[in-house]
């Protein structure tokens, strides 16, 4: 029972951690030297926002597709940032 209860703990943590870790994207190229990319970041990041409010808006449950979803613009972001970086690198 007890080894049990400590599974259960763990797994709460970790969907904690999860939660807390996996936040909205961050808008962190410059709009000056990347105006496209920036707006492109700018999207994302809406889009996770109407994803959170319909999560929130949503009752029933979504079978993890718009957590899914949210991951994936998280990734998107990320990406984005890259391209920046790589264009930053590659101009000099």
């Amino acid at each position: 029972m007890k080894k049990l209860a400590g599974v259960v703990l763990t797994a709460t943590l970790s969907l904690v951690a999860v939660a807390v870790f996996a936040g909205q994207p961050v808008r962190d190229v410059s709009a000056h030297r990347h105006p496209n990319i920036a707006a492109a970041q700018r999207l994302t990041d809406q889009a996770y926002q109407r994803i959170a409010a319909a999560q929130q808006a949503n009752e029933w449950d979504m079978d993890g597709h718009a957590a899914k979803a949210k991951d994936l613009l998280d990734q998107a972001n990320r990406e984005l940032k890259a391209a920046a970086e790589a264009a930053n690198h590659n101009r000099k």
